[in-house]
């Protein structure tokens, strides 16, 4: 099969298209013939070398972390799906590799599509639906009425945020830039902050969430603005020792944790607010729910541009440029 790959780890580091072998399908996995994936910014920091920390990988290494597709066969073991089935899914982190023609995948991380929703748009959605879910569901439980503040309301993770927000009753603030206003005021955000040009913690106060996709400066200023006992979840900032142990690194790994993010464990503190590391994990019973949100159109896919595979070099540059309005997708029909 066909497969973009990286030979190694590096910025400059070309994706190459290449015949790979055909995946091997467990009792449990189901292979999908890939008809789309989307790219994300992981899939540039997997590249980088900058999650070798969290994530190790053998070389040659198929990028890609959500797709959309046709079952074509299945495991023994397998019952939730048949040949013939259009899904879409995240796979777990230890068997990415989206940017092919085929795929072997979990039974357990993948759904059914949404049926109305083309290949493309359906791949648009796994990867930032599930953290937004994970982040405003299983964190946050976000209530009727409280309010959160979205970073980056045009990216693909915050269009895709703030349409679940409103659905479920929240008051929504987020930031952009001037090319990203009409977007999100399209998709319901209630206030919208210019982030070059306004402040965002000298406007907003009293918030009971705050979801960054950012990190930094940015990060460090959203705890300025949450009430005692509010949330903040990144994507982006530093990962604590609450995530080592949670995700099972080890004492050393987490104790290294626990060092570089002091900065943030000491505002936490200050403002009595708590601070949440999500590198989202999978899950095709989250994706179900999602799909009922979709096929219902409470939430719509946001999509930038559509590449096709022999592409993916160029839109995975595109994405880094930071510009994307919603998703970059790849076609791999």
């Amino acid at each position: 099969m066909k497969a973009m790959v990286i030979e190694k780890y590096g910025e400059h580091v070309p994706l190459l298209l290449k015949e790979r072998p055909m995946p091997v399908v467990g009792d449990y996995d189901v292979l999908v013939n890939i008809r789309a994936a989307s790219l994300n910014p992981i899939d540039s920091k997997i590249k980088a070398g900058k999650l070798k920390f969290l994530l190790h990988y053998e070389m040659p290494l198929i990028l890609g972390n959500d797709f959309s597709g046709v079952v074509v066969e299945v495991g023994d073991k397998v019952e939730q799906f048949k040949p013939g089935d259009e899904v879409y899914g995240r796979p777990r982190k230890s068997r990415i590799g989206t940017l092919a023609e085929y795929i072997a995948v979990h039974q357990d991380d993948i759904s059914l599509k949404p049926t109305n929703l083309s290949f493309e748009e359906a791949a648009s959605i796994p990867l930032v639906g599930l953290t937004a879910y994970q982040a405003l569901h299983d964190i946050f439980n976000l209530q009727k009425e409280q309010k959160i503040l979205i970073h980056a309301g045009s990216g693909g993770v915050g269009t895709f945020a703030i349409q679940l927000a409103k659905s479920m009753g929240a008051y929504v603030a987020t930031t952009v830039s001037d090319q990203g206003y009409g977007l999100v005021k399209l998709l319901g955000a209630d206030q919208i902050i210019n982030y070059r040009k306004d402040p965002f913690e000298q406007l907003l106060e009293g918030y009971d969430a705050v979801l960054d996709t950012l990190g930094g400066d940015v990060l460090k200023k959203s705890f300025q603005i949450l009430k005692p006992g509010g949330k903040i979840v990144s994507v982006s900032g530093l990962p604590n020792a609450q995530f080592g142990k949670e995700a099972g690194l080890g004492w050393l790994k987490t104790m290294l944790l626990s060092i570089v993010s002091r900065k943030l464990t000491a505002l936490e503190k200050k403002t009595q607010v708590s601070y949440r590391f999500l590198f989202m994990k999978p899950s095709g019973a989250q994706l179900r729910e999602v799909r009922e949100l979709l096929e219902k159109r409470r939430i719509i896919p946001v999509i930038d541009q559509v590449f096709a595979f022999a592409e993916a070099p160029q839109a995975l540059a595109y994405l880094d440029r930071g510009r994307a309005k919603g998703k970059v997708v790849v076609s791999i029909k």
